[in-house]
C-alpha cells in the first residue's frame, strides 16, 4: 500500500503539467515532443522489467542483445528511408563527431543503467538515469550555447541532493557502488541527449542516430560476449529480445522528441518513466521504494517541475 502515495503524487503532477502545456503551448513541435518523450518513457520502463526478468546474465551481455535488436530495427527503417530519399545518410560537416560522442556517452549511460537495474530497485535505477535531463541542461551550455539561469542552476543542485537520498552515502562503499554506477549512467545519458539535440539542429535522421549508436555499443560489447558468453534459457533469451524491441521504441521516440524540441521545454516529461517503472516494478517484482528513495523521487521531480515552469514562464515573456 506504500506505493499509493508515489503513484498518486506522480499521476497528479504529470496530469497537471500535461494539461498546462497543452492549453498554453502553441508550438506543435513541442507538443509532439512531449508525447514522444512519454512514449519513450513507457518503452524504457518495459525494457527495465524485461532486463530484470532475464535474471542472472552479465549486464554487458544484456546490453548486447538489447542494442543488437535495436540496430536491426533501425537498420531496416533506415534502408526504407534510403530508398525514398538517398540523402538521408548524408551527414553535414561536423555531424560525425557528434554521432560518435552520442554513441560513446550513450553506451556509458546504457552500461550504467543496466548494471543498476540488476542490483537495485527498478524505480531507483530509473530515477538515477533520469538525472540525465539536468545534465543535459548543463551540457547544452557548452554544446548549444544555451544559458543556465540562477533558478535552473539551483534546481540542478537540488536534484543532486535528491539523488543522495537514493544513493544513500555511507562508509560501506560497496553498498553504494550500484547506485553510483547508475548515477554515472545518468551523466552519460545527459551528454548523449545533448548530442541528439545538436544532431537534430543539423537535420540528421533519427534512424541514422539510433542505428549508429546501436551498432557502436553492440560492437563494444562483442569482445566480452565472445570470451565470456553466459548460456541462457529460452525464457531469458525471450526476455532480452523483448527488451531489445522495447529499447528500440524508446530510442526512436526519445530521439524524435529531442530533435523536435529543446530539453528545457520537454525534459520534465522524461520523468514519467518513474511512474511507469514504479507501477511495473510493483506488478512484476513486488518492489516498493523505501522512505529515503521516495524522498529522493519527490525532490528530483519537484526540481524538474521548477525548471519546467521557469522555462515556460520566460518563454512566454
Amino acid at each position: 500500500m506504500r506505493l499509493c502515495p508515489v503513484m498518486s503524487l506522480s499521476i497528479f503532477l504529470f496530469l497537471f503539467t500535461i494539461n498546462d502545456v497543452l492549453h498554453t503551448e502553441t508550438e506543435k513541435s513541442v507538443t509532439k515532443g512531449i508525447y514522444y518523450l512519454i512514449l519513450s518513457s513507457l518503452c524504457f520502463a518495459l525494457m527495465g522489467v524485461c532486463v530484470r526478468k532475464a535474471g542472472d546474465v552479465p549486464f554487458i551481455q544484456k546490453t548486447f542483445f538489447r542494442n543488437s535488436i535495436a540496430f536491426i530495427i533501425a537498420f531496416i527503417i533506415l534502408i526504407k528511408e534510403y530508398r525514398d530519399n538517398r540523402a538521408v545518410i548524408s551527414l553535414p560537416r561536423g555531424a560525425f563527431t557528434y554521432l560518435l560522442l552520442r554513441a560513446l556517452t550513450g553506451t556509458i549511460g546504457l552500461f550504467g543503467n543496466f548494471y543498476a537495474l540488476d542490483k537495485i530497485n527498478i524505480a531507483d535505477a530509473a530515477i538515477l538515469n533520469k538525472m540525465a535531463p539536468f545534465f543535459t541542461i548543463i551540457f547544452s551550455k557548452f554544446l548549444l550555447g544555451e544559458k543556465i539561469a540562477a533558478i535552473p542552476f539551483a534546481a540542478i543542485c537540488g536534484a543532486l541532493c535528491g539523488a543522495l537520498f537514493i544513493i544513500k552515502p555511507s562508509f560501506n562503499f560497496s553498498a553504494m557502488v550500484p547506485s553510483l554506477i547508475g548515477f554515472a549512467g545518468g551523466i552519460g545519458a545527459g551528454f548523449a541527449y545533448t548530442c541528439v539535440r545538436k544532431l537534430g539542429t543539423m537535420r540528421v535522421s533519427s534512424s541514422v542516430i539510433v542505428a549508429f549508436f546501436s551498432a557502436f555499443s553492440s560492437l563494444l560489447a562483442l569482445p566480452f560476449l565472445i570470451f565470456s558468453y553466459c548460456p541462457m534459457a529460452a525464457f531469458q533469451l525471450l526476455s532480452l529480445l523483448a527488451a531489445g524491441v522495447a529499447a528500440a521504441g524508446g530510442q526512436f521516440f526519445v530521439t524524435m522528441a529531442y530533435r523536435l524540441a529543446p530539453a528545457s521545454k520537454i525534459g520534465i516529461f522524461d520523468y514519467s518513466q518513474i511512474l511507469f517503472s514504479s507501477l511495473l516494478g510493483y506488478i512484476a517484482f513486488a518492489q516498493v521504494p523505501d522512505a529515503m528513495s521516495f524522498c529522493g523521487y519527490v525532490i528530483i521531480i519537484a526540481m524538474a517541475i521548477v525548471v519546467f515552469l521557469y522555462n515556460k514562464k520566460h518563454a512566454e515573456i
